[in-house]
């Protein structure tokens, strides 16, 4: 019966769009899915464990691929040949697309009556027949309780676009043109921002008023000194006397 997807499982199993889970078991889960031309399909896919498990990877990946093979064979004259192996192939789902990888699944076409893609999970639990009583404890793979999808690993990413020898030149050169360029640009601006700062201010022009030479202080005039008399200092000259006429003019 089917159920919703869970956390976890996979939107699609290569071009195939997973839609719903049909059965989950010890070695794996089997999704409803759609393919991109309408077509309902089986997916199953192995359980993270047992993808992990080399052995049990290449017995569903082993028995993918001789379905696919005894599908093929009986086409033609070895169908009319062996009646029987035709009948037993007839069980056999058709296999529509498969991945072998890290994450192997494998796809078939839906049918609500017959097994699809759920029949490539059985080889991978081992199983035989027992002789007499079982004694001792019952083995199991270490993986049987997991019931986590095998994820495919992501796409890895494109490589980095590389340029030829050719191109990384010329880019270098119009790199470097576009450089020169800058300098000389930033080399103008700053010569035009040094040319257009205004000059400095001229200083006022000195006035050197002239100043009048100093006139000396005129002493006030003092009444003369007497001469001194003839015994001290010999002949002596006669002044003007205080009255007289011709005082002040020359001798």
């Amino acid at each position: 019966m089917a159920s919703p997807l869970q956390y976890g499982d996979p939107p699609h199993l290569g071009p195939f769009v997973l839609q719903a889970r049909l059965r989950v078991g010890p070695a794996g889960l089997v999704y409803l899915g759609q393919g991109s031309d309408g077509r309902v399909v089986s997916v199953a896919v192995l359980t993270r464990g047992a993808a992990l498990d080399p052995v049990a990877r290449d017995r569903f990946v082993t028995g993918i691929r001789e379905a696919a093979s005894v599908r093929s064979s009986v086409r033609g004259w070895m169908a009319r040949a062996t009646r029987g192996r035709t009948a037993v192939v007839g069980a056999i789902p058709q296999v529509l697309a498969m991945d072998g990888g890290s994450a192997p699944w494998v796809a078939t076409p839906y049918e609500p009556d017959r097994a699809g893609a759920e029949r490539f999970l059985e080889p991978v639990l081992v199983s035989g027949t027992l002789i007499g009583e079982r004694h001792g404890p019952d083995f199991a793979p270490y993986w049987v309780s997991d019931r986590s999808p095998a994820l495919p690993a992501p796409p890895k990413a494109a490589p980095p676009p590389t340029e030829t020898r050719r191109s990384v030149i010329v880019a270098g050169v119009v790199l470097t043109v576009l450089l020169v360029l800058l300098a000389v640009m930033t080399w103008l601006l700053l010569r035009q921002d040094e040319d257009a700062q205004p000059l400095p201010r001229p200083l006022p022009l000195t006035t050197f008023v002239p100043t009048p030479p100093p006139v000396p202080a005129t002493p006030e005039p003092e009444r003369p000194t007497a001469s001194p008399s003839p015994s001290r200092s010999g002949t002596a000259t006669p002044g003007p006397k205080p009255g007289d006429e011709n005082e002040g003019s020359p001798i």
